[in-house]
């Protein structure tokens, strides 16, 4: 094959739940079928400066709510080249409150929260061979997660952010997005995200083989309203990084998290950087692909 010659897959749609097409970044995804052309020739999907970040990506939409009602888009891309055999390892990233998840696809030095190191997140797994897929929470980003709301918190199944985590599981596993590898998944997310990435541990028992969560901590938490219960024996691995000056979700609660992780054996890693408050940090890019190909 030359160097100039297009790789292309297709990969038929089957779930209704899958209700739009389009073309964004190379990626083709029409009707029934999900299509990418990847120049192989590519050494990147990002585009990456000392001050900005842009990742092609591309949508669909996923239905949820009440009789299916409700939309959720789903923003991904995969790596450059061949999918392994099995698919590409995947990592399920979910945004703050009130900050669209397309943001992980672009960010600035100017940008809040972090946002240059959140789309260096993003370059730096698909760099890595992660497939990304970043859901947006209710209205189109707008909003935040379920995991710590009211009654949700405790009555998790009956959220709306449940249906849609039953529905992407199941376009993962269908391959409705293309070589994805149902039995290598990881989540990441910061803040609401970031609570949002313990409830895979607590909700969705074997399925993600790693965690990162960047300025939160357990599921049910909520800023300093944080008590951690007993975990599942079976949690994964996670990796957890936070601001020492984060008065929105103090470092305490994360930590707290960290040593009950600690105590039933459960491999952790905690990263707090100095005189940051909350934010992704600078080692977050580098940490979360060490922290995830170990495993």
């Amino acid at each position: 094959m030359s160097a100039g010659t297009p790789l292309a897959w297709g990969f038929a749609m089957p779930r209704a739940s899958i209700l739009i097409a389009v073309l964004v970044g190379g990626c083709a995804f029409e009707g029934s079928s999900l299509d990418f052309t990847i120049d192989p020739a590519a050494a990147t999907r990002c585009e990456e400066s000392a001050t900005h970040v842009r990742c092609d990506h591309a949508t669909v939409t996923i239905a949820t709510g009440a009789f299916g009602w409700a939309a959720r888009e789903v923003h991904l891309m995969h790596p450059v080249g061949e999918p392994p055999a099995s698919g590409w390892p995947t990592v399920v990233l979910f945004q703050g409150s009130f900050y669209s998840a397309e943001g992980f696809f672009e960010g600035d030095v100017d940008g809040d929260f972090g946002e240059l190191n959140q789309a260096r997140v993003v370059a730096r797994l698909l760099d890595a061979g992660f497939a990304v897929i970043a859901p947006e929470a209710r209205y189109d980003g707008a909003t935040y997660w379920d995991t710590n709301v009211v009654p949700y918190d405790f009555a998790w199944d009956a959220s709306e952010d449940h249906q849609l985590m039953v529905e992407l599981f199941a376009a993962i596993d269908g391959g409705t997005l293309g070589p994805l590898d149902p039995t290598q998944l990881y989540a990441a997310g910061i803040s609401s995200g970031g609570y949002m990435t313990s409830r895979m541990a607590v909700s969705y028992a074997g399925r993600f083989r790693a965690l990162a969560i960047e300025s939160a901590s357990y599921a049910t938490c909520s800023g300093a309203l944080c008590v951690i219960p007993e975990l599942p024996t079976d949690h994964p691995p996670t990796l957890f990084l936070h601001g020492a000056d984060d008065v929105v979700v103090p470092v305490w609660t994360a930590t707290d998290y960290a040593n009950a992780l600690d105590a039933q054996d459960t491999p952790t890693r905690v990263v707090i950087a100095e005189g940051v408050g909350h934010e992704w940090l600078d080692a977050a890019p580098d940490a979360l692909v060490d922290w995830f190909t170990a495993r």
